[in-house]
């Protein structure tokens, strides 16, 4: 199989996948208690208690009931549960566009896209930080680990690593937050608490702006870093190590190369491609915020949205976000593949 064939099978391969997805986290959503038109119904009993309790006789109550059957039907009339699982489906898929243009049950007057794209901008900003610094300082310090293996440095980077990566990211967050924020008393208040930006940083001038951004984003993309920060290095290390004992380095010293010949021009090439597996996840970093780290600093990004969408029900921005993301990742694991082929030009898929 050419490597021609190969991606087009797997681009053509993300539309099934996709549609599985789509259909399986769609149908538990209509199906799952507490949904909009359960919501309704709380709401009318909350508002008729008063009536209800002044009504004697079980003909009221029978009454009662009728017409909160009434009220359930029309209920579902409305947000289209009276309809067959295919048919609300389908009109998901191709008259809402994946759900992009269905209305919010929370917030009717804004579209599943308008709510995504007032957040994905601040997402974005966190996940390409996060994203550019743990591969620009992972894969040096994997590389360092690995030629200077054994050393104290080695010894010594591996317990700071081992003792970040096992802190769990909210433990780190409130540690964070309580060392340079002030939120405890005796400590340092050198970075703000919450939020994205301050709330006149919008009459800032653009460099005073910018820095009040950075201030914000520091103790965050830190956090970020952390989840990802160990298995990366470690990964780069054991990968440039089993390189640089293979066979063709020592064919390389033999023949009168350098260590560094070696090591830059044959050993970390190879050494990149298990790396490689996460260059396609570039396409979801708008996605990557942790709603974890996103719920402790009070970021308004897209974990966040998720988190609201999924407590207060309203799946139609559930969806939205959902097919978003799905679909970027499926192309980031032909994204991946890609970059495999473009490291290593020896790759074959037969």
């Amino acid at each position: 199989m050419s490597r021609l064939d190969y991606f087009l099978r797997r681009l053509l391969l993300v539309i099934p996948t996709f549609l599985g997805i789509t259909l399986l986290c769609f149908s538990i959503t209509q199906f799952l208690p507490g949904g909009p038109v359960d919501q309704m119904m709380m709401r009318m009993k909350g508002m008729g208690s008063g009536g209800e309790a002044s009504l004697g006789g079980g003909g009221g109550d029978s009454a009662s009931q009728e017409a909160m059957a009434r009220e359930r039907e029309n209920f579902r009339k409305v947000y289209g549960f009276d309809k067959p699982l295919w048919q609300r489906y389908w009109t998901w898929l191709w008259k809402e566009r994946c759900g992009m243009l269905s209305r919010s049950y929370k917030f009717s007057n804004k579209t599943a896209w308008e709510m995504i794209s007032q957040r994905f901008p601040v997402s974005l900003v966190f996940g390409l930080s996060s994203f550019l610094l743990t591969y620009l300082v992972c894969i040096p310090l994997g590389v360092s680990k690995a030629v200077r293996h054994g050393t104290p440095f080695d010894m010594l980077s591996s317990v700071v690593v081992f003792t970040g990566y096992a802190i769990p990211v909210f433990a780190l967050g409130m540690l964070l937050k309580m060392l340079f924020c002030g939120t405890t008393e005796g400590f340092w208040d050198w970075l703000p608490a919450t939020g994205f930006q301050s709330p006149q940083a919008d009459t800032l001038p653009p460099l005073a702006k910018l820095w009040d951004r950075l201030q914000h984003m520091l103790l965050p993309v830190l956090c970020y870093v952390a989840g990802s920060f160990a298995m990366l290095t470690l990964l780069m290390k054991n990968s440039l190590l089993e390189q640089i004992n293979s066979d063709y380095i020592r064919t390389v010293y033999a023949k009168g190369g350098s260590s560094r010949q070696a090591l830059w021009g044959h050993a970390l090439r190879n050494a990149l491609i298990p790396v490689a597996t996460g260059f396609g996840s570039i396409l979801t970093v708008m996605f990557a915020g942790s709603v974890i780290i996103e719920r402790v600093f009070e970021i308004p990004g897209m974990g966040n949205l998720s988190m609201e969408a999924i407590v207060g029900r309203d799946y139609p921005v559930f969806m939205g976000i959902l097919a978003l993301t799905s679909i970027l990742a499926l192309l980031g694991d032909v994204l991946s593949d890609f970059c495999y082929v473009v490291i290593d030009p020896r790759i074959h898929f037969n």
